[in-house]
C-alpha cells in the first residue's frame, strides 16, 4: 500500500534520479525524454511547488511500506488552458506492482479533497499509460496525431 509523502528538499535527490533516467522518462520521448534537475534549481522549484502553490499545484512522492520513494504525484492548474493537469511517474524498476494504479487513485484522492472537480492529462500518442487512465474512470476527450486528452470528474 502507498501513502504520499511530503518531500523534504533534501529528498529532492530522487526527483533527479527519475527526471534523469531514460527509462523512468521514457514516456516523455515525444517531448524530449530526460529532464535536467540541477541541485541548484532545487530551492527554486522547491519554494515554488511546495512552500507557495497558492492552491494550484500538488506534489507529493509516493512511498512503499518499506519507507522506499517509487514515484512521485502531481497536478497544476495550466491558466492558458484554464484546468489542472495531472502528472505521475513511477520509478521504472518499481513499475509492475500497481503502483502506477494505486498512485493515480492517490493522486485524485488529493486533488478532489483539495477542491478541483475535473483533471486532465494529454498524454503522447503511443504512450502506454492510456490503459492506467481509462482503467482510473478518465474518459477520452478527444485526439490528435500528437495527443490524447483525457478528463476524469471528481
Amino acid at each position: 500500500m502507498l501513502k504520499r509523502y511530503l518531500p523534504k528538499l533534501e529528498d529532492l535527490w530522487f526527483r533527479q534520479t527519475m527526471l534523469a533516467d531514460p527509462e523512468t522518462m521514457s514516456y516523455n520521448h515525444a517531448w524530449g525524454g530526460t529532464i535536467p534537475f540541477p541541485e541548484d534549481a532545487w530551492r527554486s522549484w522547491y519554494e515554488h511547488w511546495l512552500v507557495r502553490h497558492e492552491n494550484k499545484r500538488f506534489y507529493r512522492y509516493l512511498m512503499d511500506e518499506h519507507g522506499r520513494f517509487v514515484g512521485e504525484i502531481a497536478y497544476h492548474w495550466d491558466k492558458e488552458r484554464c484546468m489542472y493537469f495531472a502528472d505521475i511517474i513511477i520509478h521504472a524498476p518499481q513499475r509492475g506492482k500497481g503502483y502506477g494504479r494505486q498512485g493515480l487513485a492517490l493522486l485524485c484522492q488529493s486533488a478532489k479533497e483539495n477542491g478541483v472537480e475535473l483533471l486532465y492529462d494529454d498524454l503522447a500518442i503511443d504512450n502506454p499509460a492510456l490503459p492506467l487512465f481509462l482503467k482510473q474512470d478518465f474518459t477520452e476527450e478527444y485526439r490528435t496525431d500528437q495527443i490524447i486528452m483525457l478528463k476524469k470528474e471528481l
